[in-house]
């Protein structure tokens, strides 16, 4: 981004503004929220908090949107959590520990802690911000992105930011184009032709088209910026009303659109005008989808990109090794991802995610599946459009997604015909292994 074009013209609602984009992201306080419980994932959020859950054989879902901070020059990060949060909490202290203080980088955070004369737990997502409105002001922020931490994407936040800026909003709401037979499932804006926006309706039974594109709609991606102000004085007046449900975009965006200036940011291909890529992984179905995405040959979702790198921490693995070739006994892996760690001893996987240090033994088939870390799965198995949790040991000749009756008498089948398979369900005690 040149000078020129990061000049910025004095906004309608504030007195200066930055000239240049590393001045807006220095004047920026990122909030992650990682506190949900994510109860649509079954058992995969049993034990750990929904951005804890690893996806992409290497990653946790949290580090998409810590990444894309780090990327996008924001290094002024706090991540609230609330559920289950221990192994979110070390995977953040092992793997985002690297930034440093002294200059004013860090990755902060913040457990739920009653920090309110209420003493309750966080009701909503404006109510986690209000019960920490005294740390986000001693931060001295001008603007503020508000995030979910349980999205997959990568986004260069400070183009909205700087739309944001030049706007002279009150509040920038994230958004992007989904089918409308979809949209029921997230809010749905309305905007006019400046993309101020006119409406907001939080899971609409009847989501508001788009105007010429009757079978599409403008959905929010959960994705907020705020000029301080504004939300401090917002979410004071919000905790005070007792008919609130303390939540953004339930009661926030909804109630403010008429009296400030929001605006919507569209997340879309500069060149094409295309939707970019987002997936919501809320569900079994989408989680599964989103990994299975990445076996394509030219997946939407680049993780081989150098320029927009995604960290996390993750141990010390010797190169994935498939071993044997013979007949029938051929370690072998197609249309695939093998994390580090993995042996393929005689087996053949064909389009699935192999997380790493797992092991399959030889005759054994795998296709179509997500396989967390740490997995054994025995000799002449056969496992088809599951997801196998973290740890998992498959016995030999074990078969799942076959007979999807069997299945539902052992784990857990969704509407969509995917099997899930914990420890617990396989009848395997979950504290003989290492934590998650």
């Amino acid at each position: 981004m040149d000078s020129g074009s990061t000049k910025l013209t004095q906004s309608r609602n504030q007195n200066f503004v930055p000239r240049t984009a590393t001045e807006m992201t220095r004047k920026t306080l990122v909030l992650i929220l990682a506190g949900g419980e994510g109860s649509r994932l079954k058992d995969l959020t049993k034990w750990r908090a929904k951005p804890a859950v690893p996806i992409c054989g290497k990653y946790r879902i949290i580090d998409f949107a810590l990444s894309n901070c780090v990327n996008s020059g924001l290094r002024k990060i706090t991540v609230l959590t609330q559920y289950k949060s221990h192994s979110l909490l070390r995977h953040l202290q092992r793997g985002w520990s690297f930034l440093r203080a002294e200059i004013g980088e860090f990755v902060e955070l913040l457990p739920a802690q009653q920090r309110t004369a209420e003493k309750a737990w966080y009701k909503g997502t404006a109510d986690a911000l209000f019960q920490n409105i005294d740390i986000m002001r001693s931060h001295r922020a001008e603007y503020v992105i508000v995030l979910g931490g349980d999205h997959i994407y990568t986004m260069d936040y400070t183009k909205m930011l700087l739309q944001h800026v030049q706007s002279g909003a009150d509040f920038t709401v994230g958004c992007i184009e989904v089918p409308r037979a979809e949209a029921s499932c997230f809010g749905v804006m309305a905007v006019q032709d400046d993309m101020q926006i006119s409406n907001f309706t939080e899971k609409p039974e009847n989501p508001e088209p788009m105007p010429g594109k009757p079978d599409s709609a403008l959905a929010s991606m959960g994705i907020y910026i705020f000029s301080t102000r504004f939300l401090y004085e917002t979410l004071k007046e919000d905790a005070s009303n007792p008919a609130s449900t303390h939540d953004f975009g339930k009661d926030i965006i909804p109630a403010k659109i008429k009296d400030s200036i929001a605006m919507a940011y569209a997340f879309a291909d500069e060149e094409t005008g295309e939707p970019s890529y987002w997936r919501d992984v809320g569900t079994l179905q989408s989680y599964w989808q989103t990994n299975m995405e990445l076996c394509d040959i030219e997946p939407e979702l680049n993780l081989y990109d150098q320029e927009w790198p995604i960290w996390t921490y993750q141990t010390q693995s010797p190169p994935a090794k498939f071993i044997f070739d013979d007949e029938g006994r051929r370690g072998e892996a197609i249309d695939s991802l093998v994390s580090g760690g993995c042996i393929i001893s005689g087996a053949r996987v064909k389009r699935s995610v192999i997380s790493s240090g797992t092991t399959i033994e030889s005759y054994s088939h795998v296709k179509d599946s997500v396989i967390l870390p740490k997995v054994r799965i025995g000799k002449n198995c056969r496992i088809s459009k599951a997801i196998i949790d973290k740890a998992c040991v498959i016995p030999d000749g074990t078969v799942i997604g076959e007979d999807l009756e069997a299945d539902r008498k052992k784990y857990h089948v969704s509407d969509e015909g995917i099997v899930l398979v914990t420890p617990g369900m396989l009848g395997q005690d979950l504290f003989s292994f290492e934590g998650d």
